[in-house]
């Protein structure tokens, strides 16, 4: 007897999308989708990369159908033809990357020969790499201080973590948005995973004016091992301020807050309806006296999680209204508003590391504060740095 889950205990929607989607793609009628194979392969996969598999699963199937060709089997001509297709769109090589793992994990799932094996779809990738290079486009990084060398004690400067949070009112959405930028440059979270946070995995610490963040199964973590972070003094109190406001005890931190404005209504008399002239229908409620309301402004917190998608909204969002509030003295709030767009939800996560490595700390010790697996992204957020930092930059900064 197998000891796979039956579909029915698994997340249907997910299985049922994916089935129909290999299904349309497929247009064989000698081969079929394995089913128990789909449900055991929805139960070990992250939704994100559920997700990423539809998606390049129907482009591909839709770029297919152009030619009058049939998605799967899929020959190595064809899957090498559709990445330089999808390079000559502006695909970077490591989006090519993962097309490619898509279709070939597609026909494992449909038990087919994988045609990506072949060195040809090797090659179209390594053509157009080194055509356009292989750096990703990186977030800007909002770091504590701003683009300095020690980002405990020197000057501000630039647009900077410490200026926004102090930019930030007292309002419910402030109040919300700046214990989100906190708790988001203390763990280096990513979106998905910062509006994944819950008021019980917030525990005590040995120093009683910080926290410390248990953080679930994440983009790093596949087997659900779980990891913490560390929550400053900083941190704590705005979440301490939002929570209260907010009235969250337990479930998502991080909600919308719906926000109704309503304007100045003046007083009004009673209308006689005997002075009404014309066709007009009586209504008491429509003629009726009515008091002046003065205007106000109510917010309402939901109960789920802010969307991962919201994050860089409100990132922006925060640093505009900064900007606008004059909270960066040294720049021109005209050339300020022209970075705005270069921030994203990701945009603490580099800037904690970049900020990790100006105060001295170890490739190790950046890797384990941010939970990396490997060396590669933290380094590549570092390069700059790295390179001001090394051996020819200390020597050529001294030269006169």
């Amino acid at each position: 007897m197998s000891d796979i889950s039956p579909p029915s205990a698994l997340p249907g929607s997910a299985l049922a999308a994916l089935e129909t989607d290999l299904a349309l793609a497929l247009r064989a009628p000698n081969v079929a989708v394995d089913r128990e194979l789909l449900a055991a392969y929805v139960e070990a996969a992250a939704p994100n990369s559920i997700r990423a598999l539809r998606q390049d699963v129907e482009a591909f199937d839709l770029w297919c159908r152009r030619s009058d060709a049939r998605a799967f089997p899929a020959t190595p001509g064809m899957v090498a033809d559709w990445l330089k297709h999808r390079a000559s769109e502006g695909a970077a090589p490591a989006s090519l990357v993962r097309y490619k793992a898509s279709i070939a994990k597609a026909h494992r799932l449909l038990d087919l020969d994988d045609p990506t094996k072949h060195e040809i779809c090797r090659l179209a990738i390594a053509a157009h790499r080194r055509n356009v290079g292989s750096r990703q486009k990186q977030a800007r990084p909002l770091r504590f201080r701003g683009a300095v060398k020690d980002p405990v004690q020197a000057t501000p400067r630039g647009i900077h973590i410490r200026a926004i949070l102090g930019a930030c009112d007292n309002t419910p959405t402030g109040l919300r948005n700046r214990a989100l930028l906190s708790v988001a440059y203390d763990t280096g979270l990513r979106a998905s995973e910062l509006v994944a946070v819950a008021a019980e995995d917030i525990v005590e610490a040995l120093d009683p004016d910080a926290r410390l963040l248990r953080i679930g199964r994440h983009k790093g973590d596949q087997e659900g091992e779980g990891s913490t972070a560390y929550l400053s003094p900083r941190s704590v109190q705005a979440l301490q301020a939002w929570l209260h406001a907010a009235d969250i005890s337990e479930g998502p931190v991080f909600r919308r807050v719906i926000v109704r404005r309503y304007a100045d209504r003046p007083a009004r008399r009673r209308i006689d309806p005997n002075t009404i002239s014309g066709r007009a229908i009586w209504d008491p409620r429509k003629f009726a006296a009515k008091a002046a309301v003065a205007a106000r402004t109510e917010y309402n917190v939901g109960e789920k999680a802010l969307h991962p998608g919201s994050v860089t909204p409100i990132v922006r969002g925060m640093i505009a209204s900064a900007i606008d509030a004059g909270a960066f003295g040294d720049l021109d709030k005209e050339q300020a508003r022209k970075l705005v767009a270069g921030f994203s939800a990701h945009s603490t996560r580099v800037g904690l590391n970049q900020d990790l490595f100006a105060i001295g700390e170890t490739l190790a010790g950046i890797m384990d504060a941010l939970r990396w697996k490997s060396p590669k992204m933290p380094l590549a957020y570092n390069r700059n740095l790295a390179a001001e930092a090394g051996a020819a930059g200390r020597l050529l900064s001294k030269l006169d």
